[in-house]
């Protein structure tokens, strides 16, 4: 510190505010309508993008959204547009793709694509399957074992019908997987009460941990039933982490510490215990508050360690040493019990005040990127305070910082400003009570404090008795533009600090304050002015870039490029720069349709050659909210899952089947070429035609659907050895027999391939040592009926360099939700209505009065709905209400 030259608290200032304007942080929030769902439903979704102070965004035009299976495989994706800060669409949860278990669903826009991706929405979702199960489960672990050492597991699995028949006396098949290879496996009997205890062998944690334990119970008749259990999260196994408030303990500073607790999954625990010092002598107690979350008070000194003692849930103990002490140094507490101003102290030892007295420091406190408090500071005494107003600050988190007079951050705190200032939400029904399949007529009114508002605003009606939900543990439109979006990590619950908030839980969401990170703004590289690298400016439409050469390879300088897009009824042109650049701006691509480039409309036009820029991907980060996932699903939904059986079995109908003889065709596969006369009979994994049905870019399903493969840096490699390091030695592609580079999977669309089959190894083919490369992937094309063809047509079939097509990822439409529509006065034929998601509707506009309205039919569920609301205005004010109705 003492070589930094100082700076002028007003360079500090001038440089966040460059930065926060070149920077703008863009968010985006889902408002699904359910908290989870089953195979078979619909995911109807609104996408709220947001700018600056949470009003709608007009940087980004397009708004993404992945859907990820347990395997952070994307197995369904949106490109959706946005319009003044909206976009609205649905996934279709078909039973051939999504099979129970969790899955994750992400969105974010190109621009935000440049920061990291812990700020992106994401959130897990539980998905059941009540239509083709037909057995349900509900295991238990039990672990044991030394810490480091190996790890002994048990696990005691319940096997019942889904009508709650217990499966007695069942023979059960199992094995231990890993990167879809069997490490162990065994069998079993179920006892009197579906029981079935499978002991695994003794492994280490990271074996355990990337396994999975598959099941395949006997029902007779040599029908199997297969379940599968991730065992990421199967061990007992408990941490605690300690948080001094200004980052660090020093010597003769009174510090506040916090601490949170978590069990192997990422979820609070209760613990209790005290801090004791070298010499045994207790100094402080403590006891968690909220979530395995609490502080406690301590002076250390300099010349003591200190050991924090622990007790468990379980009973377990254990000690953890806190933080070393620091000699010389300042603290920064602040305290936010106040209803109007945060009280802020800054504390500093004799050293420090020796050393430092009359030294200039800075006190900064930003939200959202925006200062909206700077002060100078000198260090006359060991201490000094202040009230700050909180008028002073928007609702959210407020980063509050202590600099050095060389702009050197010192401590950071985080407090959260709760001005209880969201617009004001009502929804009026106009009966008090309904009959089933009585239309319900609601009235909505938006206010900012008295007046009325504009506003987009999603409404989502569900049946309370099949779809019960914790609303603390929901998330919200406040929970995330508010709270989740700034802060990195797992957020336990986040609703339950905005749903009914009362004094302990803003004392609570303080504990949160102090023990999460928050690491969106790094000042030492703002006034350094190191600003983060742009890979991708904000899209307001779908591009279409690349570049026109002579076939020599030289650049083609103002030419014309015409480009179609028939299923669209669709054209434009446009003419390449000096260096032989194109690009189409704002190409209306709608769904999956493919695009034609010509460039014949120029001299020697035959003789060119388009290449067309290909599209980046966003890569997957780690999932933080593993603790959301549901192992037992069959249990923990089991209200659900059942009105999804009924909803089937109501809703089916036998229909006339006709059989006739067909050929038995065989279907294509490596066995048909001599090439892969060495392979093994059987591939490792192989992905079939149902699964590559409307796939419009092959290379981007197989990204994530080649099990056992990893896709990285345009290449894909055996996952085993790339977790290992070796990602030097890629898989060898064939398209039947010819051997291909990953660059032609991008112009190949799934409906082309009957089959992929994948090899982790060469066998005896002896292709990989020819090749220098490790594992073999075959994609097996469609056999297409042969027929005659004339000259002409054939020429057709060879394809022109400057003529390409391909395919583009369009927009996604959206479907409209279906609202049946009942007349109670007349008996009605249609069969029994369990709809579960009585109503959704993301596209309710309040008018200058701040009123809207809408109506709807209820199902034939008897008992308590709820209706949800959520949405901003202009201005960036959110609201959200939810409220409920009877119907008899």
């Amino acid at each position: 510190m003492a070589q930094q030259d100082s700076i002028p608290i007003n360079t500090l200032i001038e440089k966040t505010a460059k930065y926060s304007a070149s920077f703008p942080i863009e968010k985006v929030y889902l408002h699904l309508d359910k908290p989870y769902y089953a195979a078979g439903d619909t995911i109807w979704l609104k996408a709220y993008v947001t700018v600056e102070k949470h009003q709608p965004s007009g940087l980004s035009g397009i708004v993404y959204v992945d859907l990820l299976n347990s395997q952070d495989s994307v197995v369904s994706g949106l490109r959706l547009k946005v319009v003044n800060g909206f976009a609205n669409g649905n996934i279709t949860l078909d039973g051939e793709t999504f099979k129970q278990g969790a899955y994750r669903i992400r969105a974010y826009t190109k621009w935000m694509s440049n920061f990291e991706p812990e700020y992106f929405y994401d959130r897990t979702i539980n998905v059941g399957n009540a239509i083709d199960n037909k057995v349900n489960t509900f295991i238990s672990y039990r672990s044991s074992g030394r810490k480091g050492g190996p790890i002994k597991l048990n696990a005691n699995i319940i096997y019942k019908s889904p009508s709650g028949e217990i499966y007695a006396d069942k023979k059960v098949n199992w094995q231990l997987v890993r990167n879809g290879d069997a490490i162990s496996k065994g069998k079993g009997t179920t006892d009197n009460n579906g029981n079935l205890l499978v002991e695994l062998p003794e492994n280490d944690l990271e074996t355990i941990n990337a396994s999975q334990l598959v099941t395949a119970i006997d029902m007779g008749d040599r029908q199997f039933v297969n379940n599968t259990f991730p065992l990421k999260n199967s061990i007992t196994n408990f941490d605690v982490q300690f948080f001094p408030e200004s980052g660090q303990l020093t010597n003769g500073i009174r510090t506040r510490v916090a601490f949170k607790a978590i069990n192997v999954k990422g979820l609070g625990v209760d613990i209790k215990g005290n801090v004791t010092d070298d010499k045994g002598t207790e100094v402080a107690t403590f006891t968690s508050a909220h979530l395995g979350m609490g502080v406690f008070a301590l002076t250390p000194e300099s010349d003591k360690t200190y050991t924090a003692n622990v007790t468990f849930p379980n009973g377990s103990k254990t000690t953890y040493k806190l933080p070393r002490i620091q000699n010389m140094g300042i603290g920064l507490s602040v305290y936010n019990t106040d209803p109007e101003n945060l009280s802020i102290k800054i504390s500093a030892n004799d050293v420090f005040l020796q050393r430092k007295q009359n030294k200039s420091f800075y006190l900064v406190a930003q939200s959202g990127g925006v200062i909206y408090y700077a002060a100078s500071i000198a260090l006359k005494d060991l201490s000094y305070s202040a009230n700050v107003p909180k008028s002073k600050f928007p609702t959210g988190i407020v980063q509050v910082t202590l600099f050095s007079s060389g702009g050197y951050a010192l401590c950071q705190r985080l407090v959260f400003i709760q001005h209880n200032d969201q617009l004001t939400l009502n929804l009026k029904t106009d009966k008090p009570t309904y009959t089933v399949r009585q239309n319900v007529k609601m009235q909505v009114t938006a206010l900012n404090k008295t007046a009325p508002v504009i506003g987009s605003f999603s409404v989502a009606v569900l049946d309370d008795a099949t779809i019960p939900s914790d609303e603390n543990n929901e998330q919200t439109i406040l929970s995330n533009i508010l709270l989740t979006s700034d802060l990195k990590g797992y957020i336990e619950k986040p609703n339950y600090y905005f749903n009914k908030p009362d004094e302990e839980k803003l004392n609570n969401l303080d504990l949160l304050m102090l023990t999460q990170g928050y690491t969106r703004f790094n000042y030492e590289d703002i006034l350094a002015d190191k600003f983060p690298t742009v890979y991708a400016l904000p899209e307001q439409g779908i591009e279409v870039t690349g570049i026109l050469r002579t076939n020599t390879g030289l650049p083609v300088g103002k030419a014309n490029v015409r480009l179609v897009i028939p299923d669209n009824n669709f054209s434009a042109q446009t003419i390449t720069d000096l260096s032989g650049n194109f690009k189409f701006s704002d190409v209306v691509v709608r769904d999956t349709s493919k695009i034609t480039l010509s460039a014949r409309d120029n001299p020697n036009g035959k003789n060119l050659v388009i290449n067309v820029n290909g599209e980046v991907f966003q890569k997957i980060n780690k999932n933080v909210n593993i603790a959301d996932e549901v192992v037992n699903i069959d249990s923990v939904i089991r209200p659900y899952l059942e009105n999804s059986r009924k909803q089937y079995q109501s809703s089916r109908v036998l229909k006339e089947v006709v059989i006739k003889a067909k050929p038995n065709v065989k279907k294509p596969s490596h066995s048909d070429f001599g090439t892969f006369a060495g392979l093994s009979p059987q591939a490792d994994h192989e992905i079939n035609s149902d699964q590559l049905k409307g796939c419009p870019i092959l290379i981007n399903c197989l990204s994530t659907m080649a099990l056992g493969l990893t896709y990285a840096d345009n290449n894909f490699y055996v996952t085993r050895d790339y977790n290992q390091g070796k990602k030097t030695t890629p898989v060898q592609i064939y398209i039947n027999s010819s051997q291909v580079d990953v660059s032609n999977l991008f112009s190949m669309t799934g409906d082309e391939v009957e089959s992929v089959e994948i090899f982790l190894n060469d066998g005896l083919s002896g292709i990989n040592r020819t090749t220098n490369t490790k594992g073999v992937m075959v994609i097996n094309k469609k056999v297409v009926k042969k027929e005659k063809i004339s000259l002409s047509q054939l020429l057709a079939l060879i394809p022109k360099q400057n003529v390409i097509t391909f395919a583009v990822q369009g927009y996604s439409k959206a479907k409209d939700f279906y609202v049946p529509k009942y007349d109670v006065n007349k008996s009605s034929v249609i069969g029994l209505d369990l709809r579960n998601t009585i109503y959704w509707n993301p596209k309710i506009i309040t008018d200058k009065t701040g009123v809207a309205s809408f109506n709807f039919y209820n199902s034939d569920a008897r008992g308590s709905y709820r209706a949800i609301i959520e949405g901003l205005d202009g201005d960036g004010n959110l609201g959200r209400l939810v409220i409920h109705f009877n119907v008899r």
